[in-house]
């Protein structure tokens, strides 16, 4: 006997193309990719299949397992996943999310790329050895040599995975390893050892409290050479064949990201290569760090947009009170503000992808530029994350707390790209470092936020305050929150002023810039456009 009849519930969110995200192809053709359009929406439409969304649940579902000895007892430091995970990383790859663009000479290779590692998201995991291989680049190039021998490898869009000697494999992935026990951020304070040898190579001695990722073919790493701290290339597997002895010891139990490994790692006298000169370890590495802290950047833009579409096709499809969701009042206000967020962080990524692909290509005042924004980008966007994706949560109700629904894992995912590769104080700090010892970046960043001078009221106050608030050097350090949260408004508001929707940006002025706002979301003044804002979040099926 049947007991009850289903209905008023939501289809599944699957058969759109993820890359039809109107600021997200604004930005491809303003900031010099348009040309890859055809193969962003042939990505777009693969992640948002059914079949991908269902290999991220199953990534998730199977976390990877460590295998320290094999049956008889011989040491393997090997991690299983689950296929699908594999299946992630071959698309991943071979679409060219890692360092395809450095191979790329097209201009906006790096604007391409950035909006595919953007658009690409049924699981967020994968995406963290894709992120280090793009970025161990222009670190690796500190040595002209391996970059010679390893590059071609590491930008082929071809997923080869497995233990065997790096140069032999037909595609390669680079990790890093730099967190210890004692240092954390405070990389200076590492402990482990780099004895030189005859042959060229070193040997080291110690450990590593956070690697992620230890699958991966090479990792750079930080060690106490004689002249100093120092960047190494360490690959698993030697050119003959053998295991290197770097030692994974055990897998952290993570809040969110489950299904990456990540390994505590102990150097018995591995043997490393010298990347960039003994006692210049931070300034080799900060090249990997900087394109890591983009692509956090892009990574929390990512989960925003992912939780605001994800709200507002159930808000558009559930009736409550004889209305769809989407038609009540204050849903709308809930709606309209997460789409304010959400483009306004995708706005702002874009720009960033712009000023990286320049800057690579030599542009010095975009490098400046990126020097100043990128570190505050990286703060402000990957903070908003976390209350972002527990209000598109809310709008699902008692459906978005269940597993099934996949807001729980993205809601766990959210503080992820805040903490990695410096958490919000360091990237505050970063920041007023910037503003007090290179004047140039301050400049540039006057320049690009005073291109939307006199457009709008608000947003030429708020600048105003900026100046005001930098003119006062007492407690930087204790304001310096405050500071780079108002540097980052400023110039998400200058942006779309600029070339965002009208909607969008008199919202976004009126409620981050005007005052006009309260501290949820949900709380958009009267006046604005709610329809125009949420008809640009909802995604089209089929």
């Amino acid at each position: 006997m049947t007991t009850h009849e289903v209905f008023n519930q939501v289809p599944p969110l699957t058969g759109y193309d993820a890359a039809d995200d109107p600021p997200l192809l604004d930005g491809l053709e303003r900031e010099g990719a348009g040309w890859a359009a055809a193969e962003l929406h042939e990505l777009g439409r693969i992640g948002g299949s059914e079949q991908a969304i269902e290999y991220g649940r199953l990534a998730n579902e199977h976390p990877p397992v460590l295998r320290t000895h094999d049956r008889y007892g011989h040491r393997i430091d090997e991690v299983e996943f689950h296929p699908a995970w594999h299946e992630l990383m071959r698309t991943a790859v071979t679409h060219g999310l890692h360092a395809a663009p450095w191979a790329d000479h097209r201009p906006g290779a790096h604007v391409a790329r950035a909006a595919k590692f953007y658009t690409w998201r049924p699981d967020a995991g994968h995406g963290c050895p894709v992120s280090m291989t793009y970025a161990a680049v222009p670190a690796l190039r500190h040595n002209p040599e391996l970059a010679a021998q390893y590059e071609p490898l590491l930008t082929a869009r071809a997923y080869d995975f497995g233990l065997r000697p790096p140069l032999t494999k037909q595609g390669l992935l680079a990790g890093m390893s730099m967190t210890e026990k004692q240092g954390g951020s405070d990389v200076r304070a590492n402990t482990t050892t780099a004895r030189p040898e005859p042959d060229g190579t070193y040997r080291l001695l110690g450990h590593k409290w956070f690697t992620s990722a230890p699958m991966c073919d090479i990792f750079l790493t930080l060690a106490q050479a004689p002249g100093g701290l120092t960047c190494f290339l360490v690959p698993r597997v030697l050119p003959d064949g053998t295991r290197n002895p770097m030692r994974l010891m055990r897998l952290k139990d993570k809040l969110g990201n489950r299904s990456n490994a990540s390994a505590e790692v102990e150097y018995e006298h591995a043997v490393a290569w010298r990347v960039g000169d003994e006692g210049r370890g931070v300034r080799t590495i900060i090249d990997m760090v900087n394109l890591t802290r983009l692509d956090c950047v892009i990574g929390a833009a990512a989960g925003m947009r992912q939780g605001v579409i994800t709200a507002a096709h159930h808000a558009t499809h559930r009736r409550t009170f004889d209305r769809y969701l989407v038609d009540q009042p204050l849903m709308r206000n809930v709606l309209a503000d997460l789409a304010v967020e959400s483009e306004a962080a995708t706005v702002l990524m874009m720009r960033l992808a712009g000023a990286t692909d320049r800057s690579a290509r030599g542009d010095a005042g975009e490098s400046a530029f990126k020097r100043l924004a990128l570190a505050v980008g990286k703060y402000w966007v990957c903070k908003r994350w976390p209350a972002h994706a527990a209000e598109a949560l809310e709008c699902l109700g008692g459906n978005g707390y269940v597993e099934e629904s996949g807001m729980p894992r993205l809601f766990r995912e959210s503080p992820l790209n805040s903490i990695w590769e410096g958490s919000g104080n360091v990237a505050a700090l970063d920041v007023l470092r910037a503003l007090t010892r290179e004047s140039q970046v301050m400049e540039a960043f006057r320049a690009e936020v005073a291109a939307a001078a006199g457009a709008d009221a608000r947003l030429d106050a708020a600048l105003r305050q900026v100046q005001v608030d930098l003119s006062d050097h007492g407690d930087l350090e204790l304001r310096a929150r405050r500071i780079v949260e108002r540097l980052a408004l400023v110039l998400q508001g200058s942006l779309l002023v600029r070339h965002g929707h009208p909607a969008i940006a008199d919202a976004f002025c009126a409620s981050r810039l005007g005052g006009d706002h309260g501290q949820a979301f949900g709380t958009l003044p009267s006046g604005v456009d709610f329809a125009a804002i949420i008809s640009r979040a909802a995604p089209k099926l089929g």
